[in-house]
């Protein structure tokens, strides 16, 4: 006796390199559409998988047939669309992943959890409706800029970067384009949806409230969603069905929202395009900014990059026609050079670190200047981008040094909780009263992280007063300040507020952040960036350092009232340094051209495509053998694209330890992207190959990084 049914294919999470393929074969009782979202055995578990195909074949299975059946359908959600499963097809393919491991790793992590009837219970729940009132949306009058760039964003279709500096108005662009792209499709099947991403999670909640207040009285309080990593599961899965049943008009979200299911988008915004935080630096290493690009293009959408200082590789790709260049960049580059109100950008003064005292942490002038500004009422930022108390703490007899025992790094001192801290695996020890290897007591720490930063601001300036004649007040805003649920929320509201005068942290303090009061920004130990053997370390350091210069002065009727001029202050010892000429007059043109015209001349990204190859394992010649194999394995078999791929020798990672896993790498060129997805596409099976050998025993794991941001 046989038993009609239908095969479906299935694409499912399964562990990474594990051979097992994109899709399996399960069989179901009906045909069920391509997306659909169901529960499936796979070895003693049951998983959620989805439906991937469209050529499900129907057929006679024999008795004793292996096949097994799916377990359940979750039938309260739609399938997800052809325009989503291409965007993760192609995801998957061009970062060197499986199928269903970006495809699942794209949902919701409660869905992944749920059972159909859990499920089915969770949205029997009341959802709140919209309140369908057409209030009016109270809109601020543009710029002549701004009208010009939103103009421009409505005729042509892109895909748009948005080069305004810092305070020119960017956001005010992104909420006009939102709301004449809803304005245009009131009402479908899939009315019109936004998708709307910056950087990092603390930036969010201000983004929010400025879209709520200005969507919610026309489209209500349900229009406008979040999607990011610090949200609660039952928060994200209720945030991930608005958008995939078009009840949510607008989401709000970092990288990871990318991948949200929205089946009427019509505009893909990318704020601070530039930032590192758009490239995943775990599992599938994408890239959200390079992903909104495509995807844009394939859902018919358009696309709104946004910056100050733009990535090289955007800027490179809006460059304008030229007669050695008629075609120019497949970019359409818009330029917001002024600051709304007619507010200047902050005057750049360098301090040369060389002509002041030894070890001294603030130079005097810069001291003077921020004592100055507290003593009128202003506010100030400091910026360090290293947090702790010190680096490390050191023995003065015998030069021991707080090594953390599983890496190949420094444990922090934090001296708050007087524990020594391992940043990269996490390891955490009580300072010891004495030398570990000597017995000395003369232990001291070495460096200086935004910790001791704050507390020797809070000695140097015990003695000024506030206008109300209270005692300077001292803040600090890093990772380890911000871990508890609405600290940072709190602590932003206390600058906002006025109740800070100087704001000491890391760079999460340097993006994004409208604060009205602050007239002065420094950066008290910028060197570390500059002679760093990653070639994009000086793009990154005069990126943060104009965002942070772009927190001064934003309130042109504030300073115009203090009789202030804001500053942005940089203590170094290499003052005359490139990047600190080009931030001395703002001209990020200048820079992105100078840095380009070096990265042309070395054949380095723009101008070249990279890949890198990592494995980790028990020593590191294990991980370097692999490496070596590999690529003796990948010459022996003539893969296509080596005859214009360079495949350099593995080498040792900057932290080569981490967690006793001894990492290591190795790096891929090439002149052309498609030779080089080529090649790793055809190198996939032989590197699984290689690592099956008994010599590669040790090996834990390997993967590819495409367009790495960090070599």
């Amino acid at each position: 006796m046989s038993i009609k049914t239908a095969i479906v294919q299935v694409a499912l999470h399964t562990p990474s390199h594990s051979g097992v393929g994109d899709l399996l074969s399960y069989a179901s009782e009906r045909q069920l559409a391509p997306g659909t979202l169901v529960r499936v055995p796979l070895g003693t578990r049951e998983v959620l998988g989805m439906v991937w195909d469209a050529d499900n074949a129907t057929g006679e299975l024999p008795d004793g047939a292996t096949l097994r059946p799916i377990a359940g359908v979750l039938e309260g959600v739609a399938p997800l669309g052809l325009p989503w499963r291409r965007l993760v097809a192609f995801a998957a393919r061009y970062y060197q992943r499986a199928l269903g491991e970006v495809a699942l790793a794209a949902l919701p992590p409660q869905l992944r959890d749920l059972r159909p009837e859990q499920l089915a219970r969770r949205l029997r729940r009341p959802v709140a409706a919209a309140d369908g009132s057409q209030d009016a949306i109270q809109n601020i009058a543009l710029t002549a800029e701004q009208e010009s760039a939103r103009a421009r964003i409505s005729s042509e279709n892109g895909p748009f970067l948005l080069f305004g500096s810092t305070g020119s108005g960017k956001t005010e662009v992104y909420l006009r384009c939102v709301q004449a792209v809803l304005e245009a499709d009131p009402a479908s099947d899939f009315p019109a949806q936004v998708l709307v991403m910056v950087p990092e999670i603390n930036l969010t909640p201000q983004l929010e409230e400025r879209f709520v207040s200005r969507f919610a009285p026309r489209y209500g309080a349900g229009a406008v969603v979040s999607l990011h990593s610090g949200m609660t599961n039952p928060q994200r899965l209720k945030s991930w069905l608005a958008a995939h049943s078009g009840t949510a008009r607008i989401v709000l979200g970092t990288r990871m929202a990318v991948f949200a299911s929205l089946p009427g988008l019509k505009l893909i915004v990318v704020d601070e395009e530039h930032d590192p935080s758009y490239k995943q630096q775990e599992g599938a290493r994408y890239s959200a900014r390079d992903l909104a690009i495509w995807r844009g293009r394939e859902q018919g959408a358009k696309v709104l990059l946004g910056s100050a200082t733009p990535s090289l590789e955007s800027w490179h790709a809006s460059r304008p026609p030229t007669p050695e260049d008629p075609e120019g960049g497949r970019y359409v580059r818009l330029h917001m050079p002024s600051r709304i109100g007619a507010g200047a950008l902050a005057r750049v003064r360098r301090v040369d670190m060389n002509q002041q005292p030894r070890r001294a942490v603030f130079s005097a002038p810069l001291l003077q200047a921020i004592t100055e500004r507290v003593a009128r009422g202003e506010q100030s930022m400091v910026l360090l981008n290293r947090r702790g108390y010190a680096p490390v703490l050191h023995c003065v007899d015998c030069g021991w040094k707080s090594d953390c025992p599983h890496c190949s790094a420094h444990q922090v001192f934090h001296k708050t909780d007087r524990t020594l801290r391992c940043h990269h695996c996490g390891y955490t020890v009580r300072v010891p009263f004495h030398c570990p290897t000597c017995g000395s007591p003369d232990i001291h720490p070495m460096g200086r992280g935004t910790e001791q930063l704050e507390e020797q601001l809070g000695t140097l300036l015990a003695e000024v007063l506030r206008p109300d004649r209270t005692p300077a007040r001292i803040a600090r805003i890093d990772a380890d300040t911000t871990k508890a649920k609405g600290a940072l929320e709190a602590q932003l509201a206390q600058v906002h507020s006025g109740e800070v005068d100087v704001l000491v942290g890391t760079q999460m303090i340097a993006k994004g952040h409208d604060f009205r009061r602050i007239t002065l920004v420094a950066a008290v130990q910028p060197d570390g960036a500059l002679f760093s053997s990653d070639f994009r370390a000086a793009e990154r350091l005069f990126a943060l350092l104009m965002q942070a210069a772009g927190r001064a002065g934003r309130d042109a009727a504030y300073m115009a009232a203090q009789g202030t001029q804001c500053e942005m202050w940089v203590q170094s010892f290499h003052p005359k340094h490139a990047v600190f000429e080009a931030l001395r007059t703002h001209d990020y043109e200048a820079f992105a051209a100078q840095q380009l015209k070096e990265r042309e001349e070395a054949a380095m990204p723009p101008f070249a495509y990279q890949a890198l190859v990592r494995s980790d394992a028990r020593t590191q010649e294990v991980a370097q053998g692999f490496l070596t194999a590999a690529t003796a394995a990948a010459h022996a078999a003539g893969l296509p694209g080596l005859d214009v791929v360079t495949l350099y020798p593995p080498v040792p990672l900057t932290i080569q330890r981490v967690a006793n896993v001894e990492r290591a790498q190795m790096l891929m060129e090439s002149s052309s992207r498609a030779a080089l997805q080529r090649f790793l596409a055809a190198w996939q099976p032989v590197l699984q190959t290689t690592r099956s050998q008994p010599e590669h025993k040790g090996l834990i794991r390997w993967l590819v990084d495409v367009d790495p941001l960090a070599i």
